[in-house]
Protein backbone atom coordinates (compact mmCIF):
# COMPACT_ATOMS: atom_id res chain seq x y z
CA UNK A 1 0.00 0.00 0.00
CA UNK A 2 1.29 3.44 -0.74
CA UNK A 3 1.50 6.50 1.71
CA UNK A 4 -1.89 7.69 1.86
CA UNK A 5 -0.01 11.44 0.40
CA UNK A 6 0.71 10.30 -2.61
CA UNK A 7 -1.48 9.90 -6.47
CA UNK A 8 -0.98 9.27 -9.99
CA UNK A 9 0.06 12.00 -12.26
CA UNK A 10 1.26 12.07 -15.76
CA UNK A 11 4.65 12.94 -15.90
CA UNK A 12 5.63 13.52 -20.06
CA UNK A 13 5.59 11.81 -22.65
CA UNK A 14 8.84 9.60 -22.14
CA UNK A 15 7.66 8.48 -18.55
CA UNK A 16 4.22 8.40 -18.61
CA UNK A 17 2.48 8.11 -15.44
CA UNK A 18 3.88 8.16 -11.88
CA UNK A 19 3.54 8.66 -8.28
CA UNK A 20 3.48 12.14 -6.47
CA UNK A 21 3.88 13.35 -3.18
CA UNK A 22 0.22 15.61 -2.41
CA UNK A 23 1.98 16.92 0.83
CA UNK A 24 5.58 16.71 2.21
CA UNK A 25 6.93 13.34 2.99
CA UNK A 26 9.71 13.92 5.70
CA UNK A 27 13.18 11.60 4.94
CA UNK A 28 12.67 8.43 7.35
CA UNK A 29 8.34 7.66 6.23
CA UNK A 30 7.43 5.04 5.56
CA UNK A 31 5.96 5.29 1.37
CA UNK A 32 5.25 1.48 0.48
CA UNK A 33 4.05 -1.40 2.75
CA UNK A 34 3.63 -5.31 1.20
CA UNK A 35 0.05 -5.50 2.31
CA UNK A 36 -2.49 -9.00 1.92
CA UNK A 37 -3.87 -7.24 -1.15
CA UNK A 38 -0.52 -7.47 -3.35
CA UNK A 39 -0.73 -10.45 -5.47
CA UNK A 40 2.79 -12.79 -4.99
CA UNK A 41 2.93 -15.28 -7.73
CA UNK A 42 5.19 -17.74 -8.68
CA UNK A 43 7.43 -17.88 -11.90
CA UNK A 44 5.07 -21.27 -12.53
CA UNK A 45 2.13 -19.34 -12.53
CA UNK A 46 3.41 -16.50 -14.29
CA UNK A 47 4.38 -18.82 -17.42
CA UNK A 48 1.20 -20.34 -17.26
CA UNK A 49 -0.71 -17.49 -18.12
CA UNK A 50 -1.56 -15.89 -21.41
CA UNK A 51 1.58 -14.03 -23.08
CA UNK A 52 -0.65 -10.43 -22.80
CA UNK A 53 -1.14 -11.23 -19.24
CA UNK A 54 2.41 -11.97 -18.59
CA UNK A 55 3.52 -9.27 -20.09
CA UNK A 56 1.68 -7.29 -17.60
CA UNK A 57 3.18 -8.97 -14.63
CA UNK A 58 6.30 -8.00 -16.28
CA UNK A 59 5.75 -4.65 -16.55
CA UNK A 60 4.25 -3.77 -13.06
CA UNK A 61 5.83 -6.63 -10.71
CA UNK A 62 9.15 -6.95 -8.95
CA UNK A 63 10.81 -9.79 -7.89
CA UNK A 64 11.59 -10.51 -4.45
CA UNK A 65 14.40 -12.51 -2.78
CA UNK A 66 12.63 -15.84 -3.62
CA UNK A 67 12.58 -14.93 -7.43
CA UNK A 68 8.43 -14.28 -7.34
CA UNK A 69 6.77 -11.45 -8.31
CA UNK A 70 5.07 -9.07 -6.54
CA UNK A 71 2.13 -7.11 -8.39
CA UNK A 72 1.31 -4.11 -6.18
CA UNK A 73 -2.76 -3.99 -6.16
CA UNK A 74 -2.41 0.04 -5.93
CA UNK A 75 -0.26 3.36 -7.27
CA UNK A 76 2.91 1.44 -6.27
CA UNK A 77 3.26 -0.29 -9.69
CA UNK A 78 3.28 3.57 -11.08
CA UNK A 79 6.62 4.01 -9.06
CA UNK A 80 9.16 5.24 -11.67
CA UNK A 81 12.97 4.22 -11.37
CA UNK A 82 15.40 6.85 -10.80
CA UNK A 83 18.80 6.29 -10.37
CA UNK A 84 18.60 9.40 -7.47
CA UNK A 85 16.13 7.56 -6.00
CA UNK A 86 14.21 9.45 -3.33
CA UNK A 87 12.36 5.59 -1.95
CA UNK A 88 14.50 2.60 -1.11
CA UNK A 89 13.13 -0.55 0.41
CA UNK A 90 14.33 -2.32 3.24
CA UNK A 91 15.05 -5.49 4.11
CA UNK A 92 11.49 -5.80 6.27
CA UNK A 93 9.11 -5.63 3.05
CA UNK A 94 8.39 -2.06 3.39
CA UNK A 95 9.93 1.23 2.36
CA UNK A 96 10.88 4.55 3.28
CA UNK A 97 11.85 8.33 2.09
CA UNK A 98 15.43 8.05 1.81
CA UNK A 99 15.25 12.06 1.78
CA UNK A 100 12.59 14.81 2.17
CA UNK A 101 9.92 14.64 -1.11
CA UNK A 102 8.36 17.80 -1.41
CA UNK A 103 4.48 18.23 -2.86
CA UNK A 104 4.70 17.82 -6.72
CA UNK A 105 7.80 15.30 -6.54
CA UNK A 106 7.41 12.09 -7.67
CA UNK A 107 8.12 9.12 -5.11
CA UNK A 108 11.11 6.95 -7.02
CA UNK A 109 12.54 3.60 -6.78
CA UNK A 110 16.21 2.03 -8.09
CA UNK A 111 14.82 -0.82 -9.90
CA UNK A 112 18.47 -2.05 -9.87
CA UNK A 113 17.09 -3.43 -6.40
CA UNK A 114 13.87 -4.90 -7.92
CA UNK A 115 15.77 -8.15 -9.36
CA UNK A 116 14.90 -7.31 -13.01
CA UNK A 117 15.84 -9.89 -15.45
CA UNK A 118 17.35 -8.14 -18.15
CA UNK A 119 19.19 -5.18 -18.30
CA UNK A 120 17.26 -1.84 -19.54
CA UNK A 121 18.70 1.76 -20.61
CA UNK A 122 16.91 4.43 -18.59
CA UNK A 123 17.02 8.29 -18.86
CA UNK A 124 19.91 9.52 -17.70
CA UNK A 125 19.96 11.50 -15.04
CA UNK A 126 23.84 12.54 -14.65
CA UNK A 127 24.31 9.86 -12.18
CA UNK A 128 27.29 7.89 -14.45
CA UNK A 129 24.53 5.02 -14.46
CA UNK A 130 22.44 4.87 -17.80
CA UNK A 131 21.64 1.20 -17.24
CA UNK A 132 20.12 -0.51 -14.81
CA UNK A 133 21.20 -4.39 -14.47
CA UNK A 134 20.24 -7.33 -12.48
CA UNK A 135 23.41 -7.69 -10.82
CA UNK A 136 22.81 -3.95 -9.47
CA UNK A 137 21.74 -4.87 -5.84
CA UNK A 138 25.37 -6.61 -5.54
CA UNK A 139 27.39 -3.48 -6.67
CA UNK A 140 25.53 -0.83 -5.04
CA UNK A 141 23.90 -2.58 -1.66
CA UNK A 142 26.79 -0.93 0.44
CA UNK A 143 25.40 2.53 -0.65
CA UNK A 144 21.95 1.40 -0.67
CA UNK A 145 22.33 0.47 3.22
CA UNK A 146 23.89 3.59 3.87
CA UNK A 147 21.14 5.71 2.56
CA UNK A 148 18.46 3.52 4.33
CA UNK A 149 20.43 3.81 7.91
CA UNK A 150 20.61 7.55 7.71
CA UNK A 151 16.73 7.89 7.14
CA UNK A 152 15.81 5.17 9.79
CA UNK A 153 17.21 7.73 12.42
CA UNK A 154 14.32 9.94 11.61
CA UNK A 155 11.79 6.64 11.53
CA UNK A 156 10.32 7.14 15.08
CA UNK A 157 10.19 11.03 14.80
CA UNK A 158 8.04 11.32 12.16
CA UNK A 159 4.14 10.13 11.33
CA UNK A 160 3.90 6.95 9.95
CA UNK A 161 0.52 6.76 8.59
CA UNK A 162 1.68 2.96 7.19
CA UNK A 163 3.10 1.75 10.39
CA UNK A 164 0.13 -0.68 11.53
CA UNK A 165 0.24 -2.61 8.57
CA UNK A 166 3.65 -3.87 9.79
CA UNK A 167 3.91 -6.55 11.99
CA UNK A 168 4.83 -6.07 15.33
CA UNK A 169 7.32 -8.64 15.04
CA UNK A 170 9.27 -6.09 12.54
CA UNK A 171 8.79 -3.40 14.25
CA UNK A 172 10.33 -4.75 17.75
CA UNK A 173 12.79 -6.10 15.99
CA UNK A 174 13.76 -2.58 14.17
CA UNK A 175 13.01 -0.79 17.33
CA UNK A 176 15.71 -2.82 19.22
CA UNK A 177 18.03 -2.04 16.56
CA UNK A 178 17.90 1.45 16.19
CA UNK A 179 18.07 1.98 20.08
CA UNK A 180 20.64 0.13 20.23
CA UNK A 181 22.71 1.75 17.34
CA UNK A 182 22.77 -1.56 15.33
CA UNK A 183 23.10 -1.97 11.99
CA UNK A 184 20.09 -2.85 10.06
CA UNK A 185 19.34 -5.55 7.87
CA UNK A 186 21.78 -4.82 4.20
CA UNK A 187 19.10 -4.21 1.47
CA UNK A 188 21.02 -7.46 -0.21
CA UNK A 189 18.68 -9.59 1.75
CA UNK A 190 16.41 -8.92 -1.49
CA UNK A 191 18.91 -10.21 -3.81
CA UNK A 192 17.47 -13.10 -6.26
CA UNK A 193 20.24 -15.42 -7.78
CA UNK A 194 18.70 -16.55 -11.08
CA UNK A 195 19.45 -20.26 -11.62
Amino acid sequence: MMHPDTEVRFINEIIGYGVVAKKFIPKGTITWVQDPLDRVLTGGEVERMHPHVQEQVDKYSFRNNKGEYVLCWDLAKYVNHSFNANCLSSAYDFEVAVRDIQPGEQLTDDYGYLNISEPFKAVDEGTGRDTVYPDDLLKYHEEWDRQLQDAFENFEQVEQPLKQLISSNVLEKLKTKLSQNEPLDSILNLYYREK
